[in-house]
């Protein structure tokens, strides 16, 4: 079953000789369960389809379709909700509020979606002990590691169940042995059927999904099926087996 889609999806910037196609003319399904893999050089175009994709911006043609349900042609409000309840956001730069503490940060969202305090932290502190963070539910984001806040950013994304999760350069702002703890949250996700998009620049985090596309000039160029990374091989394909 199809989760997420597009059917011609454009997004341009300017006019006429400075016109630029960020996005242009894609076709897309990601099916329940799938972890699909977008790749291409900076500039290429598939930070802007993210953002389409999520409901962050409008496109300028075309379509993005959720649960079977077009978006982007919802009002601003009905597109505010669907981002909180059935879309997670991981972000390179983890976009953490800092005056908040770990657990603060994920409980944020489940409250304003009315979820009452104590079923919100509740909530928070399952996902903060599935990421592997419950003794640092106190912190600010401060104390925290770039991959502690980036898996508090994941058990963000997860706290109202999403249909879908869209991560932009999860691991861009990590080292290896942080890329390696991020990319085994990644494939415990999977591994429990949620779905994933995933951009990024670096093959290695690429190689981990079920499905590579490739992306250059604003539009899709390659597709390869893949297997799949599993945390027994992720050290390896993160550098830290050489």
């Amino acid at each position: 079953m199809t989760v997420l889609g597009t059917r011609g999806l454009r997004k341009e910037y300017g006019r006429g000789e400075g016109l630029v196609r960020a996005v242009d003319d894609i076709d897309l399904d990601v099916a329940a369960g799938e972890t699909v893999a977008i790749m291409g050089p900076s500039g290429c175009g598939k930070s802007t389809l993210l953002h389409l994709l999520g409901g962050l911006d409008r496109p300028g043609g075309g379509s993005v379709w959720l649960g079977g349900r077009r978006i982007d042609d919802l009002g601003e409000r009905a597109l505010a909700r669907l981002r909180r309840d059935e879309i997670g956001f991981v972000f390179q730069s983890f976009h953490l509020m800092e005056e908040l503490t770990a657990v603060e940060n994920v409980e944020l969202s489940a409250l304003l979606a009315g979820r009452s305090p104590r079923a919100a932290r509740r909530r928070a502190l399952e996902l903060l002990d599935r990421v592997g963070l419950a003794e640092r539910a106190a912190f600010l984001p401060s104390a925290l590691s770039g991959g502690q806040r980036q898996r508090v950013a994941v058990a963000r994304a997860l706290t109202n169940q999403p249909a879908v999760v869209l991560a932009d350069e999860p691991t861009g702002n990590l080292d290896s042995a942080a890329t390696l703890d991020v990319l085994r949250l990644f494939d415990s996700l999977h591994e429990a059927g949620q779905t994933l998009v995933v951009v990024t620049h670096d093959a290695r985090i690429a190689a981990t999904a079920d499905r590579l596309i490739s992306m250059r000039d604003g539009a899709f160029v390659d597709e390869t099926r893949l297997t799949g990374g599993t945390t027994g091989d992720l050290g390896a394909l993160v550098g830290l087996d050489d």
